[in-house]
This record gives structure tokens, sequence and C-alpha cells, in this order.
């Protein structure tokens, strides 16, 4: 017994001596804590994180002598020799510039943006902090090659290298690993139910193809939010920030923005998180009444006038065709009197979001990690698609479930939303007119008035529409009275488009995903392997998908592998090669095959030079290939095979037949818009144009990406260029189907003269097909970013980017590309976040090329605009607390950035960031 206490002591003696402590602080060069810094043993995954105040305690079964590494983001990182136990080791560490911040996004593993083997940008707690813009999210469109296409105050589309829309398919979000994209309109709705504030840890945006990685909806570009770990980051952060938007048509309107984050850790094994996030405004209303009919139109120069935020003036109709071709009644068409957007919404801007984390870590001395977050969010705002929606109340909840560690992760999460009480404004218009007045009693009151007027009062034909619109419009609903109140009340509660406006929803999807990263088992090459798999549950009750008799499921699923090398040349050459490849299937197409190569050369370590290629995909949205829509300008109708039938509606001709027609029409049944506006201009029907597009598959592209990052002293350079070569691009295309007779008969005969007779008679239906399109469409670009300090610790930098689309539309009058993308932008900063202690400032300007939007809404020219945001900050250390004093667009002069919504004004605000330097 005394042998084996002997024996015990002297283990319980070993183990304690080989038992070593240090401790210490981790701050900047002007003396602020550094929380969240990471200290690791050098050849070890054993490490700590340094506590709100920068303190931290690490204890290691390893004698002295050993190194440790403390590094933090947007910081050189230190190397320093432990030398014996119980040292204290207080490190300050120099700021670094953006090349040395290290992000995870391009290959899936962590290294340095100098080094990565595409072109990224990162956004940082240094960038979002001094950040000019409102919140950190609208700061994105300060980074370089970067388009923020705003709908609304609090709906922002974020984009790079064209090809943009506010319903942006192409353009992937992730939150903590997770798709933010709303399972309805299969697109993320910016922040709106988005990330909180203060829980941000870092942004990282991928532009161009990613989908060698990411899969096929990582088509032009990845955006990246990570959120702050509460084992790294604990404590109450709070930022209030209180302020004014500015706009002529909407005037001064209060803003409000909270953020409130919690986090604790109750031992090493558990921490937990809670976030809340509140914001209240006005949004930038819309006014516009330019004519989408006729350039220069107005509702007192053109009878068919139809303003681009006016809604009911779509309805329209040819006068003469309703009178039966009575000769005195002209052969013109004429439109409804509609409602301005103002009248129709209360452009409130609101967005209440939630979440909550909990973290476990089972084993001691391990980053194996549990992870269940769960996320929920509100909002209010303006929606721009194929019409103007007025989203309110809008639910969106995610849910999942991760774990994780350096070497792997595999999550599984849910994303599901309720529509709440959105609705659309086109159709609210429209039904509030035939709630008054039916179409048939309007056009009827319209024609006999103009016949009257003409052959009793010898009224000249500008006087007979005066008096024809005046006694139509007798005892219309006016906006503010009583009958346009209950008449609006109704119709935003009915999904019924015939009769209300209402947009329903319930749909959801789920998703997972997994990486194993075989590094640490190998030092031939840096291997991954991944996958993922995702179900769809669309769920519209009919409002939006032909999902009339229930649920629509489908899936998709995709597997993937990179393998990377770092070759040492010599001592001042490195070469990196990257590879990866991945494929994708969904159950309605073939399976497609992404592959990427890159190579990234350093030489003398400060200048890199990279070369990628790469092919990516996209598959058809649920949009393209479920919806089944009435939108007004033309019934939406998916290309599934099973879709075509599916959508079923009744339509009655000019002599009162009846005719049922399917939404296969579209396809199989149909002429170019392009070649009726012919005919109905040369009345030759030779003209026509059999159109009968084919059922949409997957678009690919092939990219080439060339690169360059340097440092020279102070000044930082990266460039790219690249070129996007572009095969069966997905578009929708307008088509006519007659409501009778076959345009696929040869000419001549009684069933293709039956359907030329029906587009004469305008017995047609108007669609919007979504198909592929066999043109040539390319695109190129470059961007170039400097960044320097000057007289000191000032700030300066800039990026000029040039976007180029090739495409022939002259040859192709049926098609649009969308590119909706300036050719030149130029963006700038000047700042100091140290100007005298504890005072900082930062100054942003903007400048983007005019540009034609092209949309379902509208077409248009975006003007060219330049803006300048500013902001001062004042730090309080002893309270943690920041500050600041800011204005976006501060010289006040309007500009959109989407064809057909509000001008987005000045904002001016003043917030106090609590605990969370």
């Amino acid at each position: 017994m005394k042998t084996i206490l002997k024996l015990f002591t002297m283990l319980f003696c070993v183990v304690s001596f080989a038992q070593t402590t240090i401790n210490g602080k981790i701050i900047d060069n002007t003396g602020l804590p550094l929380p969240g810094a990471n200290i690791v043993v050098v050849g070890t995954s054993t490490g700590t994180v340094s506590d709100f105040d920068g303190n931290y305690t690490l204890t290691v079964s390893q004698e002295p002598p050993f190194s440790i590494r403390v590094s933090y983001t947007g910081f050189e990182a230190q190397t320093i020799e432990i030398t014996s136990n119980n040292q204290t080791i207080d490190v300050t560490l120099a700021e670094g510039n953006e090349l040395d911040e290290v992000v995870i996004s391009a290959s899936r593993t962590p290294e340095r943006i100098f080094e990565s083997p595409v072109t990224v940008e990162r956004f940082g707690l240094k960038e979002i902090k001094n950040t000019a813009s409102a919140d950190f999210y609208g700061g994105l469109e300060n980074l370089k090659g970067v388009d923020v296409n705003t709908s609304s105050l609090t709906f922002k589309s974020v984009n790079t290298r064209g090809f943009a829309t506010t319903a942006n398919t192409r353009f992937m979000q992730l939150v903590d690993g997770m798709d933010n994209s709303t399972p309805a309109l299969n697109f993320p709705i910016g922040n709106l139910v988005g990330m909180v504030e203060t829980d941000v840890h870092s942004v990282e945006l991928l532009p161009g193809a990613s989908s060698a990685l990411y899969g096929a909806n990582a088509f032009n570009g990845i955006l990246f939010m990570r959120s702050k770990n509460p084992f790294d980051h604990q404590g109450i952060s709070v930022a209030i920030k209180k302020g004014i938007t500015s706009q002529k048509a909407a005037g001064d309107n209060e803003y409000t923005d909270v953020s409130l984050s919690m986090a604790y850790k109750f031992s090493d094994k558990f921490a937990a998180k809670v976030n809340f996030g509140y914001l209240d405004g006005t949004d930038w209303a819309a006014t516009s009444e330019v004519d989408s009919d006729m350039f220069g139109g107005t509702r007192a120069s053109n009878l068919n006038y139809n303003g681009i935020n006016v809604y009911g003036d779509e309805v329209s109709a040819n006068i003469n065709d309703l009178s039966g071709g009575t000769g005195i009644v002209p052969d013109v068409f004429v439109s409804r009197t509609g409602y301005n957007e103002r009248d129709l919404t209360e452009h409130k801007a609101q967005s209440i979001k939630a979440d909550w984390g909990l973290y476990y870590r089972p084993i001691t001395d391990s980053n194996f990690e549990i992870q269940y977050v769960g996320k929920v969010g509100t909002g209010t705002t303006i929606y721009q698609g194929t019409n103007r929606y007025n989203i309110d109340g809008f639910f969106q909840e995610q849910h999942k479930l991760e774990l994780k560690n350096d070497n792997y992760f595999i999550r599984g999460y849910v994303v599901a939303d309720k529509a709440g009480d959105s609705y659309d404004m086109v159709f609210t218009g429209i039904n509030i007119n035939r709630a008054w007045k039916s179409d048939a009693d309007w056009f009827g009151d319209y024609i006999n008035t103009y016949v009257a007027a003409t052959l009793g009062g010898g009224a000249t034909d500008t006087q007979a529409h005066a008096a024809a619109r005046a006694a139509a419009e007798n005892g219309r609903f006016e906006p503010g009275s009583t009958e346009f109140n209950n008449a609006f009340n109704r119709i935003i509660k009915d999904p019924d488009l015939a009769t209300g406006s209402q947009f329903q929803d319930a749909s959801k999807y789920y998703h997972a995903d997994g990486n194993y990263n075989f590094s640490h088992l190998t030092d031939i090459a840096d291997i991954q392997v991944g996958g993922s798999f995702r179900q769809y549950k669309l769920n519209s009750f009919g409002s939006i998908y032909t999902d009339y008799d229930g649920e629509i499921d489908y899936s998709e699923f995709g597997v993937y592998t990179q393998i990377q090398k770092e070759l040492e040349l010599n001592e001042d050459m490195n070469l990196k090669i990257t590879a990866s490849a991945r494929y994708d299937k969904s159950e309605f197409f073939d399976g497609f095959v992404s592959p990427r190569l890159s190579v990234g050369l350093t030489l003398n370590k400060n200048h890199n030079i990279r070369a990628s290629a790469q092919t990516g995909f996209r598959n058809p949205t649920t949009q393209d290939l479920f919806i089944g829509l009435d939108a007004g300008r033309a019934i939406l109708v998916g290309s599934a095979p099973d879709n075509l039938d599916r959508y079923s509606r009744d339509f009655t001709s000019s002599n009162g037949t009846v005719y049922t027609q399917t939404g296969a029409a579209a396809y199989n049944n149909s002429y170019t818009a392009s070649s009726v506006q012919q005919l109905a201009a040369s009345g030759d029907p030779t003209v026509l144009t059999v159109a009968n597009p084919n059922l949409v598959s997957p678009e690919k592209v092939s990219s080439i990406e060339v690169g360059y990052r340097g440092k020279f002293d102070k000044l930082t350079i990266d460039f790219s260029t690249y070129y996007n070569k572009y095969k069966d691009f997905i578009s929708s295309e307008v088509v006519i189907a007659p409501l009778y007779g076959d345009v696929t008969a040869p000419e001549g005969s009684a069933e293709r003269s039956l359907s030329v007779l029906a587009i004469a008679s305008s017995d047609f239906t108007t669609y919007s097909a979504y198909t592929n399109s066999d043109v040539d469409v390319n695109s190129y670009g470059a961007s170039i970013g400097l960044s320097t300090k000057i007289m000191g610790d000032f700030d300066l930098g800039g990026s000029y980017t040039f976007t180029k689309q090739d495409f022939d539309q002259a040859a192709n009058p049926n098609f649009e590309t969308n590119f909706n993308t300036p050719e030149h932008k130029f963006k700038a900063h000047f700042g100091n976040t140290e100007l005298f202690k504890n005072f900082g400032f930062n100054v942003a300007y903007k400048f983007t090329d005019d540009y034609f939007w092209e949309a379902t809404f509208g077409d248009g020219i975006v003007p060219e605009f330049h803006t300048v945001d500013a902001q001062i900050s004042y730090t309080i250390p002893t309270l943690k607390s920041t500050i600041k004093l800011g204005g976006t667009n501060i010289g006040g002069k309007e500009y959109f950035t989407v064809f057909g919504s509000g001008y987005i004004g000045s904002m001016y605000y003043a917030s106090l960031t609590i605990n969370n330097l």
C-alpha cells in the first residue's frame, strides 16, 4: 500500500510540475483591450481567448520553453516565447492592414486575404464600428465591387458583377452557415430579419461564381455573416441609435434602431447568448408618375396612361373593340384611373428580430462544440418585384443544430416564413376600382359618353374623351373616404386576385450540410470533402404558386471536394494550388459538375499574383418552376413540367365565348410580344413570330479571373479582372397566347388563321414564361482598391470598379438580361480612429455612373449619383462605450438605385454603444 501511495504521489508531482500557467492582457496600440483575441500554443490546437477586458489565463500540460501565438482580426499577430511558469505576458498588437485579415469563405479554411486564391472582401469589427453608414449592412456598399440596390429603407439587395434585381436569386447570403433566403421568394430580403448589429463578428463577401464549393445559388457571389461566440465574447452590449430620415416626398421622420446582446460563459463547457434588435422608421416614399406606356406621357396627354407608382391604371382596353367596331369610336386603348402608391400604404419601415444560442463543449481541452441556434424576425417593408408589395408583418424563423471542431462540421437547419398581412399594391388599386365599378360598366360608361358627346354635343375628340372619363369616374372612391377605406381593408385581406390583393405564404425548406478537412491526418495536401441536401415545401395557398391542392415538395443535393497544396519554391517564393469540384443534382434536372482551379504565387512575402478558372451553375428557382400568378401586366407561369396544366383559367373572348386555357399555352401555343406589336402597327399577319419557349433548365457560367495583391510600405493594392461567359441564360420572356387557333399550324391553314384572328380581336392572354436563351451573354470587368496611411494615422483608401455587359440587345428585342449595373463606380474613404485622444471620424464618398434598369415592374434610366456619408465618434474607455454622430447622403441630393422605387434621401443619427468596444 505504501508503495502504491508513493507511486501516486510521484505521479501527482510530475503532473503538477508539467502544468504551466501564463496570464496577461491583450491591448491595441491605443491601450484599448482586445476581447476575443486568440492565444494558442504554437504547433498545437491548445489555446484560449481573452475576455471582455482583454485579460486571459492559459494553463497547458507542457513544460517551458515553448511559444504562444497571439492574434486578433485586423492586427498583426505576435509569437512570444514562454520561458517559465506563472509568467505574466501582456501583449500590445499593432494594427495590420486589410490583407493581413483572416477569411474562411474563399477556401472553406482559414487563410489571410493576402493568400486567398480568389477575390474576397472583408468587413470586420473595426470597419463595422467606424462605418459612416447608418448600420453595418448599409456599410457593405462601400466595399470594392459591391452594388447595393435599395427597394426600401429596410430592404437592400447586395450583388456583385452584374445581373442584379431586387429579387436577386443569383446571390447567396449565409448567416452562421444558414441560408438567409426566404422560402417563399427564394432570395434574401436584406437584413430585415437578419443579424443584430451588436452580435456581428465579421462579414465576408466572395464576388463571382462560387458553385464549386457552395452550390447552385452561389452564382454571382456570397455574403457570409458570422456572429460572436459566447465562449469568446461575454457580457451585455447595447446600441441605441436615434435620428431622422429626410426625403422631399415623405418629409422628415423619426428613426430608431436598438440592438441588445447578452452572452454568458457559465463554465468551460457551456455558454449561451440572446440578441434582440428593433428598428422603426418611415420608408422612402415612391411617388413617380412617369408614364410607362408613352415617353413623356401624363394622365392628361395619354389616354392609356400607366404611371410607375400609380396602381389601377394597368387595366386598359381598346374601346373600339369593346364597342363592337362602332365606327365613331376611335381605335385606341384607354386605361382606368389609378391610385397613387401613397394612398395604398403608410410607408412604414419596421424590423423586430431576436436570436438565441446554446453552446456546449463536452470534452475538456477540446474545441469540439455542439450548437443550437434559433432566429426569429418580423418586419414591414416594401418589396418591388413584378409589382410593388407592401410586406406587412412578414415573419421568418430559423433553427439550427450544428456539431463542429477545427476539422469538421455537420449542421442541419430549417427556414420557415409566413407572409403576415402583406399585399400587392397594384392589385389593391385595381380591385378598389372594381369594387366601386366593374371594368365592363366603367368602359361602357366611357364609350356611351364619348359617342353622345361626339354625336349630340359636337365635341372634339379631346373634349369627348375628357367628358367620357369624367362620366366614367363619377362617384369614384376617393382616398380617405369611408367607402375607400372599407374597400381597402376588405381587399388586402382577400387572397383571390380577382377581388383582392393579399399575399399568402407559409413555405419552408430543410437543409443539411457537412464538411471534413483531412489536413490534420496528412501533410501531403489540405484535402476537404463535403455535401449538402435541401428539401423544399412550398405552401402559398395558391396565391403565388400552383399549390392549390396542397404543398409542393422537391429536393436537391450536392457533394464536393477540394485539394489545396502550398509549395515553397524558394525562400522568397511560395506557390499555392487549389483545385475543387462539386456535383449537384436537382430532381428535375440532370446532375452538373462545377470545377474550379486556382493558383496563387507569393513573392517576397509582399506580393501575390493569383489566377483562377471555374464553372458555375444555378438551378431554376422555385418561382421559375412553380409560380402561377396573375401580375396584371402578364400571367407568370413557371415551367416545371407538371406546373403547366396545373395553372388553368377561364377567359371570355370578344364574342362572349368562354375558353379554358392552361399555362401550357405559354410554352406550346404563343407568339412573341414584339411580333404582336408589329402586327398592331402594320396589320400584316406575316410578321407574327411563333414563340413557344423551351422549358427552363439550369444556367451555366464559365469564369476566368486574374488578380494581384501587394504591399508597398504603407500602401496596399488589390486588383482583379474577370471574364464571364454564360450559357442557357435564365430569363423571362413575354409571350402572347391566342384563346383559339394553333400558332404552329401551316401558314394559310384554318387553325393558323384562327390564331391570327384571335390576336387581331384581342382574344389573347399575355404570359411571362420562364426559359433559357440561346443568345450569347457575356460580361467582364475589373476593380482596383488602394489603401494607405497618411499624415501619421489617417486612413485613406479608394476603389474603382468597371463592369460591362457583352450582349446584342438590338438583335434580341424580346430578351432582357436584367444586367442593371453601372459601368463605372468609384468609392473613397478618409478617417482616423484616434484623431486625438478617444476621438475619431470617417468620411465615405461614392460615385455611381448612370445605367439602364430593366425588370418586370418597369424599365428606365437610373441617373448617376454622388453621395457623401460621414461620422464622428467619441470613445469612453472606462465605460467601454462609444458615442457617434453621423449622416448619410449629407449633400441632400436624392437618388435611386432601382427604377420605380422611392428616392433615397438623407439620414442623420446619434448613437450610443455601450460595452462593445
